[in-house]
């Protein structure tokens, strides 16, 4: 389940994410900072014994880092296309400790049942946007182990909605492209965090927050191709297309430069009580 992807103000546009989508995904989504992972084994007390699930992990940018620190992980998402490239990362970094599972957070009280085990963490990305998390956080609340918690942790903007020039010229190409406004900020706005926060302390949670924050120079094949990993399969331009797209974005963002993102990288943590 990926980490964002664009809405109309009220309806979703789309929600195919795979074939090309996962491969652009792979490649050009950004990863977390080391203090991330560090912050979730410290927050939970993560260790080698501990199974932790990171839920809709996408092409595993978390889920392999957390394998690194902790026992043994499980990456779950809803489309086989990001399962499969995920499982191909691990294998690449020998990461052999990480299984990979096709489901959602609506299987996750089955899957509790399964498993039959407590559980040290649950980590959820920007994905969180898609699911109920009411009834998701009631659920983990279940079979999370004492100590252990939810991670829920937001990667940064859309490059779409940022405050710097070259990225409000990004937004009004893709509007006029896509013929919509461009405002759903899958997750990563304060109501948001405010709201999933709420949401954990209501389900028994305590709860605290961290965040990271760093800037990097973006070129424009990384905007591009950033673009086109948060598109629907829908939505993504025809091949015979993205000369074009890529032209109206080249034209639009050339007198930006540089084109520096702010990223700024908030976890929440639902801890369970002792």
């Amino acid at each position: 389940m990926v980490e964002g992807a664009f809405r109309a103000d009220t309806e979703l546009m789309g929600l195919g994410f795979g074939g090309e989508i996962s491969d652009f995904y792979q490649r050009y989504r950004r990863g977390y900072p080391d203090a991330v992972p560090d912050a979730i084994v410290r927050k939970f007390g993560l260790n080698r014994d501990d199974l932790a699930l990171d839920l809709g992990c996408g092409t595993g940018q978390l889920t392999l880092p957390l394998a690194e620190r902790v026992g043994h992980v499980l990456g779950i998402d809803p489309e086989p296309d990001m399962l499969h490239r995920a499982r191909s990362a691990a294998i690449e970094r020998g990461v052999g400790n990480v299984g990979w599972l096709l489901g959602s957070d609506t299987d996750l009280p089955a899957l509790g049942q399964l498993l039959g085990r407590p559980i040290g963490a649950v980590t959820i990305g920007q994905a969180l946007h898609w699911m109920d998390h009411d009834a998701l956080f009631r659920t983990l609340g279940t079979w999370l182990r004492a100590g252990g918690g939810v991670a829920v942790v937001s990667n940064g903007t859309p490059l779409w909605l940022q405050d710097a020039p070259w990225s409000q010229a990004l937004r009004s190409v893709l509007e006029d492209w896509l013929d919509t406004t461009l405002t759903h900020t899958c997750g990563t706005d304060e109501s948001s965090r405010q709201r999933y926060t709420e949401s954990l302390v209501a389900s028994g949670y305590a709860v605290t927050g961290t965040s990271v924050e760093y800037a990097g120079e973006l070129d424009l094949d990384e905007i591009i191709g950033g673009v086109y990993s948060a598109m629907s399969v829908e939505q993504l331009p025809a091949p015979e297309q993205r000369t074009v797209f890529a032209d109206k974005v080249r034209a639009e963002l050339e007198r930006h430069r540089p084109y520096v993102e702010h990223v700024r990288v908030t976890t929440l943590f639902g801890r369970v009580p002792e």
